[in-house]
């Protein structure tokens, strides 16, 4: 689907976007990368529209508050 390159991109912007987000979160950080693989596979190819996507998509996500 994506090149070695691109998918190094998705995840570095992943990374970043959720770097608050703890690595258990699996809920949210797979509903992140599910809106910047959608955006990537829509045409999104900029670093920061990546970021942008990924921040929205943050906001929205369900996270667990302890």
């Amino acid at each position: 689907m994506f090149d070695a390159q691109t998918t190094a991109l998705l995840r570095a912007v992943l990374d970043e976007v959720c770097e608050a987000v703890s690595r258990y979160e699996t809920s949210a950080r797979t509903h992140v990368a599910s809106m910047i693989l959608e955006a990537a596979s829509n045409g999104e190819t900029s670093v920061d529209g990546l970021k942008q996507v990924g921040r929205r998509a943050l906001s929205e996500a369900p996270i667990l508050r302890s």
